[in-house]
């Protein structure tokens, strides 16, 4: 299979030593969305900067449609670029500013401006195409940007945190344009983000780094519900983790014990060995929670084998939902999320409760 991008144990070391990237392996289809996800300074960045040829690659090799382009210069490569501040030209048009890189191709201009003229339709940018680009909205320019970078038609578009200065709404709605447009013209993107919430929104897969190396490439649900690594649980979504040694392993299951007693979930990677150290991870979305009496009238053997008992501290409805803290006996807090019409009214803050969850909708991880 061809990819549309490979990146094979990709290095990235300063001339001081410090290492900004460590071995990381990625193959990306073709019309592939993908996000790179992690803190300031995880590497991601840099890592889009060597893949458009602004860094120099120190070790691996870096593929684009099978070609080695590790000594390409960037405007030899067939990527292209939109920055954090969209880098556009105060001092010309919109028309203008979308037309330089034909121009600088040498495009004749006829058929330049056949192509801007079909991406100003495309993007709706008609009505303010003669306008210059410094006497507009962040919304606006970023469309420019895009139509910029897009009417080179290159195989890979690279977008390095270009939502990051736009206010929550306008950043939604540009959300779902990207993601209609980007498969609208299947282009392959590799968007840079600390965001959580653009990554699993927009993308196909999602790379999660730390400290210069990859911690998990999944889909957003499964990143999501399936964290493979200590890091990855504490870095996406809400989740109570709990430390505690293996006690015992069962059709794809393991048994914990922990301070609260032995508690159970599903194993995710390799499993581990009885007596060795692992962490229960618990999605907000997966607990659920009961007084020791409703608990007892249903006969529920989920709470008896994976609860906890715990006090609710405080809660807070958004819309639909109700979020709970509650307080275990340690003093350990934990999240957990409802809908309101299964727990609206139920509970108060103050009310001793049990917490509890189906061991398939947690998870076991070693690393």
């Amino acid at each position: 299979m061809t990819y549309d991008l490979q990146l094979k144990n990709i290095g990235k070391v300063y001339d001081d030593g410090t290492a900004a990237v460590i071995d990381f392996n990625l193959d990306v289809a073709k019309g592939e969305f993908i996000a790179f996800l992690g803190p300031s300074g995880c590497g991601k960045t840099t890592t889009l900067r060597m893949i458009a040829g602004f860094e120099t690659i120190t070790s691996g090799d870096l593929l684009i449609r099978g070609r080695r382009v590790n000594d390409l210069l960037p405007e030899q490569r067939p990527t292209a670029m939109i920055f954090q501040n969209y880098a556009l030209f105060p001092n010309m048009t919109v028309r203008q500013n979308i037309a330089f890189g034909l121009e600088v191709k040498g495009m004749a201009p006829a058929q330049r401006d056949e192509k801007v003229a079909r991406m100003l339709e495309k993007l709706e940018l008609n009505d303010i195409a003669d306008m210059r680009t410094d006497r507009l909205s962040g919304g606006q320019r970023q469309r420019i940007a895009l139509a910029r970078s897009l009417v080179i038609e290159p195989d890979i578009l690279l977008l390095d945190e270009p939502l990051g200065a736009l206010d929550a709404n306008l950043r939604k709605s540009i959300q779902n344009e990207l993601k209609l447009l980007q498969r609208e013209l299947g282009i392959t993107f590799v968007f840079v983000t600390h965001a959580q919430s653009e990554a699993l929104a927009l993308s196909d897969r999602i790379v999660v780094m730390s400290d210069g190396r990859v911690e998990q490439i999944s889909p957003p649900m499964e990143l999501y519900t399936r964290p493979k690594t200590l890091f990855v649980a504490q870095f996406i979504g809400n989740n109570t983790i709990i430390p505690g040694t293996v006690r015992g392993v069962e059709g794809g299951s393991a048994v914990l014990e922990t301070g609260y007693g032995p508690l159970a979930a599903l194993i995710r990677g390799q499993p581990p060995q009885p007596g060795s150290t692992a962490h229960l991870v618990l999605p907000a979305e997966a607990l659920t929670l009961h007084t020791a009496q409703e608990a007892a009238a249903a006969g529920s053997a989920t709470a008896l084998t994976n609860a906890i008992d715990g006090r609710i501290t405080r809660m807070e409805q958004v819309g639909h939902i109700i979020e709970f803290k509650v307080e275990l006996p340690d003093g350990a807090p934990v999240s957990i999320e409802g809908h309101a019409e299964t727990f609206g009214g139920r509970y108060a803050p103050g009310d001793a409760i049990q917490v509890s969850w189906q061991a398939d909708g947690a998870s076991v991880i070693t690393q």
